[in-house]
């Protein structure tokens, strides 16, 4: 898929968003890649998880494990490209990442990490630990979106449908705040 394209399918859905966000991560941008909105629709998800998959065919990938809630859906469909199971992990109280409802990682199990989006990679590299953790062998990242502006660095492989070059601020430094204009946290808490 082209990048025109796969921009088109996120603005005519509505999931690329503008206004004041304050990020998941901590971080405030003008404009917020709403994931849901965009894999709400089947026959799309479909399509740019088909697309994300392709460079990990042939990959020996057994397993694509998803962070919930965000990077289900994607998991999902990427594992459905691939022909393998997909799994997902949930926070616990303290929001670190476990594995629940029987789901499993075996020693040497090959492991695609699959999110919608990452901006400083915190919940992938939770997912990364916790693949790591069952002895299992993370083998790569795959997300619709990569707005790190390449500084996450997650020591295996990374692969994004599309580089989104969203400008980011520290609270103390966003213009938004300063001008006074309401924030939204539209994120998965």
């Amino acid at each position: 898929m082209q990048e025109s394209e796969i921009l088109k399918l996120f603005t005519d859905t509505g999931a690329l968003l503008r206004g004041h966000f304050q990020l998941r991560s901590g971080l405030h941008s003008d404009q917020y890649f709403q994931g849901a909105l965009v894999l709400q629709h089947t026959l799309i998800a479909a399509r740019l998880c088909q697309a994300l998959a392709e460079p990990w065919r042939n990959q020996g990938i057994e397993t694509v494990i998803s962070p919930a809630i965000g990077g289900i859906i994607v998991g999902q469909e990427v594992g459905r490209a691939l022909g393998v199971k997909a799994i997902f992990a949930e926070k616990d109280e303290a929001s670190n990442l476990l594995l629940r409802r029987g789901f499993s990682l075996s020693e040497g199990e090959r492991v695609l990490v699959a999110e919608d989006v990452v901006t400083k990679g915190g919940r992938v590299q939770q997912t990364i630990d916790l693949v790591r953790a069952c002895g299992a062998t993370p083998v790569g990242v795959a997300t619709l979106v990569d707005r790190s502006q390449g500084s996450v660095d997650f020591g295996i492989p990374y692969r994004a449908l599309l580089q989104l070059q969203l400008p980011t601020y520290s609270p103390e430094s966003c213009p938004l705040c300063q001008k006074g204009l309401p924030i939204d946290r539209p994120g998965s808490k």
